[in-house]
């Protein structure tokens, strides 16, 4: 089999009826200057290895705009000899083949091509397109509109993996033949010693001559492997490449069997690959998971040929390791699945949280009248608790996607457990001890103290419910030194981390499900009793503040979750002032209430304006703007939502009136909006905001507070205007 040449480019086919998408695709892959510099580390990072030449070109683009055309094409590059080795295909290109039907074709040319199905669209589930194309490691599915990185990052590696492929494909051929060459020579060996005693010495010298190919290139070869006797059960060699993999020393492997090495953690699919080896003398891209010295699992591709080796049945096991790619893969699609929810829970926490705050403030208005009856009395509180859950639930679905606004502060992670340890206590009930093992003097923490107590309290009553009959539940925070021998989670960097361990004594967690565990609405308790948020919320809060979450356990004998927490370096900011007491009057002010949603508005202007204070409504921002002209010198606070309609929102608005009375005073308020969260957002400026869903008396005490405040927070200037938004183009 014939490489290609690695001075030459990659080839890389588009297969897409839209003429932009081309372009697209080569100023991804195809650019100068920078992009090319981008593109050279993104393989340094992904390959550990950079390129031969800097200015060496990277990928050659062919385009084609039909299924039958791409064919073709592909027809053509095997012909001359100078393959693709990545094709991009729309699903969709009407009114031809789509793009399934397209790969089916091309693979019958090109089996090795890697293809990425390029969709916004779900046309068909990864089922029918497994039922259609079969199983294979050479599809990669990407979502429009994609990432200029994501786009370089697949092509890099696939071309690298098709590369590898043809490469290991075409050092088994060649080991086969010399495995072959060398049976053949040593059965003609013994027809002469039978037939011709005088060329004894010649035949030893051609036995010594193959040997020493054979083991040079067994040894040489960067890949595992193995000679493994079937009829002995013993490992008779294994390269060096073999044994770092295991790390095991050279003795501690020759002449064991792999049973007695505690290698195989799953002898049924080992037996499986036995057999079909039996049956076909070959196994190819075998999955399957080794176990290493220290019980850590490395997931690899086997090749397996069936040879003898003095006559007696051995196998010629070739390993590629491959655990790191599929942690790259599995990051990638949990980062997937978590922008998916998070897009949801944006989507519609903004809406839900303008009903809830309806719902809430009007049943409490009624609760706090006089003459409800208590049957009345006790139906409304059952819809406030409703409420409230529902109202937690969205808060909920923002923080595991990471789209909730916090409030970060400098704490102590000691502290705050310390802090919880009582009420902790009798969470988890007389039936479970409790024991806190909290280090003096660890580095502080940057955090929201409401997202720190929610990991803990979600962590406490998962480790609880897996102790139903009692246990012993162990909290600590530690420092811990993080270096390259220590790191076992893919999102790990070597440093100084604050450590939060909370274990059990319970029932543990079935491996098979433990890659599971963080993925949200995913929960192993009974129908009713956990939404499966829980561990989903401490994985997207954690991310939120730059750790991440490693688990331990055995089935049995209980689980650990361990969060690492980047320590906080900058000197801490003294303690807030106490708050001054509010000493407003109702009926002294003026307040400028702007809220689109019709409901949410007029309760808000009878909730301010039954304590006694004046209130200007408005439905959105312009009409805002015109009552500010008419009230602008009695107006004391502006009580806005962020989001509004008509192309003024609550920061533009606010920008606008503190630029003509710079001693307004501004209350913000939303149900969700891209503008609490980051860097740049409303709450890091220190401005003041109530969140929806708010309740009457919390409404009343911010703008109490606001109205008390000495200092006036000033929204920051605006950018640029933008030009007009263009139409999305739409695209399959």
């Amino acid at each position: 089999m014939n490489t290609s040449n690695p001075t030459q480019p990659h080839r890389v086919l588009v297969i897409d009826d839209n003429p932009a998408i081309h372009e697209d695709f080569r100023k991804i892959l195809c650019a100068d200057g920078d992009s090319d510099l981008v593109m050279e580390r993104t393989e340094t990072v992904l390959f550990g290895e950079s390129s031969d030449s800097e200015n060496a070109p990277v990928f050659e683009i062919d385009s084609a705009f039909q299924g039958q055309e791409g064919l073709e094409k592909v027809r053509q590059a095997v012909k001359a000899g100078r393959p693709y080795a990545v094709a991009f295909v729309d699903i969709r290109m009407p009114p031809g083949w789509d793009g399934v039907e397209t790969i089916k074709h091309i693979w019958q040319v090109a089996p090795d091509l890697q293809v990425v199905i390029c969709t916004a669209y779900s046309d068909y589930s990864w089922r029918t397109i497994i039922e259609n194309l079969g199983e294979s490691d050479n599809l990669v599915i990407l979502k429009k509109p994609f990432d200029n990185i994501e786009v370089l990052q697949l092509a890099h590696a696939l071309a690298k993996k098709w590369g590898l492929d043809r490469q290991v494909k075409c050092r088994i051929e060649q080991l086969a033949g010399w495995v072959n060459l060398r049976t053949q020579e040593l059965q003609a060996a013994n027809v002469r010693l039978e037939r011709e005693n005088a060329q004894h010495q010649e035949t030893e010298k051609a036995l010594r001559l193959s040997e020493e190919r054979f083991s040079k290139a067994f040894r040489s070869n960067p890949l595992p492997m193995l000679i493994y006797s079937l009829s002995n059960e013993q490992c008779l060699d294994a390269n060096a490449q073999f044994l770092t993999m295991l790390d095991f020393p050279p003795p501690d492997v020759i002449g064991r069997s792999l049973a007695e090495l505690q290698v195989l953690p799953d002898e049924a699919r080992w037996s499986r690959m036995r057999e079909q080896l039996q049956r076909f003398r070959s196994a190819r891209n075998w999955e399957y998971a080794f176990r290493t010295r220290s019980g850590a699992l490395r997931q690899t591709l086997l090749w397996a040929e069936l040879i003898e080796v003095a006559a007696e049945p051995c196998v010629l096991l070739i390993v590629e390791d491959v655990t790191e790619r599929r942690d790259l893969e599995e990051q990638l699609h949990q980062a997937q699945k978590m922008e998916a929810m998070g897009q949801l829970a944006s989507g519609i926490a903004h809406d839900l949280n303008n009903i809830l705050t309806v719902v809430q403030g009007h049943v409490e208005l009624l609760l706090a009248a006089n003459n409800i009856e208590p049957q009345a009395a006790n139906s409304l509180k059952q819809v406030a608790l409703a409420s409230s859950r529902a109202a937690g639930l969205t808060r909920q679905l923002l923080t595991f996607s990471r789209k909730q606004a916090v409030q970060p502060k400098v704490l102590s992670l000691s502290n705050e457990v310390q802090s919880l340890k009582g009420m902790l206590a009798r969470l988890i009930g007389e039936h479970i001890q409790l024991q806190c093992e909290c280090a003096q003097n660890l580095p502080r923490i940057l955090a929201d103290p409401c997202n720190l107590e929610q990991i803990i309290m979600n962590l406490v009553v998962n480790a609880r419910d897996a102790m139903p009959r009692g246990g012993t539940l162990t909290i600590k925070a530690a420092a811990i030194q993080i270096d390259e021998s220590r790191r076992r989670h893919p999102a790990a960097r070597p440093g100084q981390y604050v450590c939060l361990s909370v274990a059990d004594t319970g029932c543990g967690i079935r491996p098979e499900i433990l890659s599971r565990i963080f993925e949200p609405f995913f929960t192993t308790k009974e129908v009713g009793q956990g939404t499966g948020l829980g561990l989903a919320t401490v994985y997207g809060i954690v991310k939120q503040l730059n750790g991440w979450i490693e688990v331990e356990s055995v089935l049995g004998k209980g689980s650990n979750f361990i969060v690492y927490l980047p320590p906080f370096h900058h000197p801490q900011s003294p303690p807030d002032a106490e708050p001054a007491s509010i000493r407003v009057q109702p009926g002294s002010a003026t307040i400028l209430v702007v809220e689109d949603e019709k409901s949410v508005r007029e309760l808000t202007c009878h909730v301010i304006g039954g304590a006694g204070y004046q209130v200007v409504p408005a439905a959105d921002g312009v009409e805002a703007l015109k009552l500010w002209a008419e009230n602008r010198s009695r107006i004391d606070l502006l009580f806005t939502d962020i989001v509004m309609p008509n192309g003024i929102n609550g920061r533009d608005l606010a920008r606008k009136l503190q630029s003509e009375k710079p001693d307004l005073k501004v209350l913000y308020t939303s149900g969700y909006s891209e503008e609490l969260t980051g860097k740049d957002s409303l709450l890091a400026a220190g401005n003041k905001f109530v969140a929806k869903p708010f309740r009457p008396g919390a409404l009343l005490h911010a703008v109490a507070e606001c109205l008390s405040s000495t200092t006036t927070t000033t929204a920051p200037a605006a950018p640029a205007a933008p030009s007009a938004p263009q139409p999305a183009e739409q695209v399959a």
